[in-house]
Parts: C-alpha cells; sequence; structure tokens
C-alpha cells in the first residue's frame, strides 16, 4: 500500500493497524483493546472527529498544545506562506527571518531580562538544555563543583534522562533511577496543604523555609532550582502562590544559584499572564517554553537566557561554546507557526477574553465545585482542577470511557481531574464543555 492522505470515508481497521504497529506514549498497550483507541480522521476548532463520524469535545487541548485550537487559519495560512518560501535549514552558521523574528519578540515579551533564545524540540530537551547550561555556565565562573539541581516534591519537567533527574514522580522515575543523576527535593508549597488560619501566601513562606536550609548548607554544589511557576501540572495540578516564586528568586541572588522556570505547560498565557513568572513580578535566569508556542501545530521549544548566562560562553575557543543541537533547530515552520500564534494572541485580545470565558466556565461548572465528592476545586486562567474524596476503582479509566460516549476527552491524574481547554471558545462551547463534564462526572460517581 502507498502511503499518503487518510482518507474521509470510515475505515474498519484503523485502530487494528495501529494497534499492531504504533507503540503509544504513556499507555498500557495490553490494556488495548479494552480501553477505547479512538481514530481521528479530522479536527477543528475544540472539536476531534472520529472516522466513525463522531465529535469529541478536546478538553485538555491534546496534552496542553492546541491554545487557539486545531487547525486556526492564522496559523495555517502562516505554514502555506512559509512553504513556499522555506522549509528548513540548518541553524549552526545560518540563520533566517522566522527565528529572528520569534527570538526579538519573545525578548521584549520579557522587557528584554531574558534576551537570548536558544531552540529545541520538545519540553524535555528544553530542560536538558536549561540544566546543561547552568551547570556549564558555574564551570566557566569556576565553580565546576555546582552539579547539582534542586526540584519540588510532585514536580515533572519530562522523560529524557536528565529531565528525570528533576523530576519527582516515582511512575516515571523508579525503572531508570540507575541511570539518572538525581536532584534535591524539597516540599512544595502546594495550597491545598493550608492549616487553618493559613491562605495560600503563608503556606509558601512556610514551605520555602526547606529551601533556604538547603541552600545554606548544600549551595557550593547547588547550580539551580527548576521550578513550574504557580501550577505543577502533571503531578496534579498542584497550584500554589506567586509568593514562593518571589522568594526562590532571593533566595537563589543571595546563595549564587541559578533559577530555571520550566513554563513549558504554563506559559503562553495559561495561567492567565503570558509567562507565569509575570504574576510573581519576576524573573528566571532561564525559562523554558514548549507545548502551546505554535498552537500545537508542530513540535518547537526554546530556552531564554539572561545576557550574564550567554555571555559566559564566548570565548576564542570552540571548546568553551555551548555545544548542544539536534538537527531541526529554530525549524522555519515551526517558528513561523509560534510567531502566528503570537499575532492571534495580540491582534484579538486573547488573554484579557479568557478571563470572561473562564468565569463563563466557572459558573458553569458550580455542581461540582459543590458536589460533596468534589475537594479542592480550583481555577486559574485557563485550567481547572479538582479532586475526588473517595475516587471508584479505575478512576481515571472510567472518565476516560465515559467522557468518550459525551462525546468528550477527559484525562484525569490519577483522582484529579482537571481541564486545560482551547482558548478561543464560543459561550456555546462552553457551555456544551461544562454540560459534557457534569454529565461525565455524574455518571462515573454515581
Amino acid at each position: 500500500m502507498t502511503s499518503g492522505i487518510v482518507p474521509a470515508t470510515p475505515s474498519p481497521d484503523w485502530v487494528e493497524r495501529s494497534l499492531a504497529a504504533v507503540w503509544h506514549p504513556c499507555t498500557q498497550m495490553k490494556w488495548h483493546p479494552e480501553l477505547p483507541l479512538v481514530s481521528i480522521a479530522s479536527a477543528a476548532g475544540p472539536w476531534l472527529t472520529g472516522h466513525d463520524g463522531k465529535r469529541y469535545f478536546d478538553a485538555i487541548g491534546s496534552w496542553w498544545v492546541c491554545l487557539l485550537g486545531h487547525r486556526h487559519p492564522a496559523v495555517v495560512q502562516a505554514l502555506r506562506d512559509q512553504l513556499d518560501c522555506l522549509d528548513h535549514v540548518m541553524l549552526a552558521g545560518l540563520t533566517h527571518q522566522p527565528v529572528i523574528e520569534l527570538s526579538e519578540r519573545l525578548s521584549r515579551m520579557t522587557g528584554h531580562v531574558l534576551g537570548h533564545a536558544f531552540y529545541g524540540s520538545d519540553g524535555a530537551s528544553a530542560i536538558e538544555i536549561a540544566i546543561k547550561m547552568s551547570a556549564h555556565a558555574w564551570q566557566h565562573r569556576g565553580y565546576a563543583k555546582k552539579q547539582s539541581f534542586v526540584c519540588l516534591a510532585g514536580s515533572y519537567h519530562g522523560e529524557t534522562l536528565g529531565a528525570l533527574g528533576v523530576c519527582d514522580l516515582p511512575g516515571f522515575r523508579q525503572p531508570y533511577e540507575g541511570l539518572i543523576r538525581p536532584a534535591y527535593v524539597v516540599p512544595n508549597a502546594d495550597a491545598r496543604q493550608a492549616e487553618p488560619g493559613e491562605d495560600a501566601r503563608a503556606v509558601a513562606l512556610r514551605q520555602v523555609r526547606h529551601l533556604a536550609a538547603l541552600l545554606e548548607e548544600r549551595s557550593d554544589e547547588i547550580a539551580a532550582i527548576v521550578t513550574e511557576p504557580l501550577v505543577q501540572g502533571a503531578g496534579g495540578m498542584i497550584f500554589y502562590d506567586p509568593e514562593y516564586l518571589r522568594q526562590v528568586r532571593a533566595l537563589c541572588d543571595r546563595y549564587a544559584v541559578h533559577w530555571i522556570a520550566d513554563e513549558i505547560a504554563v506559559g503562553c498565557g495559561r495561567t492567565g499572564s503570558f509567562f507565569a513568572c509575570e504574576q510573581a513580578g519576576v524573573w528566571p535566569d532561564l525559562l523554558c517554553l514548549s507545548k502551546g508556542i505554535t498552537g500545537g501545530f508542530l513540535p518547537l521549544s526554546i530556552v531564554l537566557s539572561r545576557d550574564e548566562i550567554y555571555r559566559l560562553f564566548l570565548h576564542d575557543s570552540a571548546a568553551k561554546a555551548f555545544l548542544h543541537s539536534h538537527s531541526y533547530t529554530g525549524n522555519p515552520l515551526a517558528c513561523r507557526a509560534a510567531l502566528a500564534v503570537l499575532d492571534v494572541l495580540d491582534n484579538d485580545g486573547v488573554l484579557s477574553r479568557n478571563r470572561l470565558r473562564a468565569a463563563r466556565l466557572t459558573a458553569r461548572l458550580q455542581p461540582i465545585a459543590s458536589d460533596a465528592r468534589v475537594r479542592h476545586f480550583r481555577q486559574i486562567g485557563m485550567i481547572w482542577a479538582w479532586d475526588i474524596d473517595i475516587p471508584p476503582a479505575d478512576f481515571s479509566h472510567q472518565v476516560f470511557r465515559t467522557g468518550l460516549r459525551h462525546g468528550l476527552l477527559l484525562r484525569p491524574l490519577g483522582s484529579t481531574v482537571y481541564l486545560m481547554p482551547p482558548y478561543l471558545l464560543s459561550e456555546d462551547e462552553i457551555d456544551a464543555l461544562g454540560d459534557r463534564v457534569i454529565a461525565t462526572l455524574q455518571e462515573v460517581l454515581a
């Protein structure tokens, strides 16, 4: 059979062929076909359409990447235009307009605090780049001992070996412990830990003392702390107060430690501001972006660095350069998609309008928020999450299956249900999303 465009007409064997040939990620393949595998033929806006013609509301933005919905026409057109002039060229010794424009634009968005952009392919590779940059920068400054890192309890930063070293999720880490250089893990500032009389800020101030004590003792060997600003995603949608980030910045300055902000999931407006760090009024030394930066069209990741780190690598010797690359670094198509996404966010006032969208969906979800079986209903920007107090057996799979029957794509994190839908939702689509989520949860918890 020759390869080509998948026909729009249903084919009875797409699922069987996928199960035979495709090794799906984050999936126990033995669970299929009992756990539904849905063959998707097309997508538009927040909707996915299967080969059987059924539509599914993509309530999680296909792993948090489809900021504007699927196939946004402005991004589609930008990619068509880019295809007419340049598909790809290596970024070693060459450059091109999209990567220059994107780098300059992101720097302006940080007030030029983070003035240099280094490109990768995905979130995990951005974390790898950032931790290598940090350790290497300290070597250039004469502190070769600073090769250790710190992460927060419940943190997730990707699944390559370096990234796993700064993760605290045993399911991802445990099989590879012998291959990983583990980080120091300090307690997080999960607002759900509030004691009587405490608010989220008080929790942050209490919990940051653990980091202060560690840096007081070990800063001579610690290169950087890696955090997911405001929301720790895969660890269970852990929300915490911006005060924690202000304290991290102050401690890193005091003890000569870099702060790496992992905005792969929470950047690009997901928490309400384009960069989550903006809500704390502080900037990291290195900031990682990926996922939504191209609107879900193409893989791209970016590490933004401060000038003082960049300048440490300027030398007459090639051995002093930052020798990290991959073949598709700064791909013109991916950069053009990112520029188109930024244009839509700016020109359409998306982030300001998201406040109205978020308020409407929060109101629509009040039956869930007030359910006695639900704890810690929470929302920030375009992220919603809540915990099921006593979940039924096989809860996450039940939600996935039941959601599909209700025309809804959901993937809970254990007993935590979350929504990270596309931004550009009409009022009718917001209501449809709320109704389908409520129907799904009511059926699972009945």
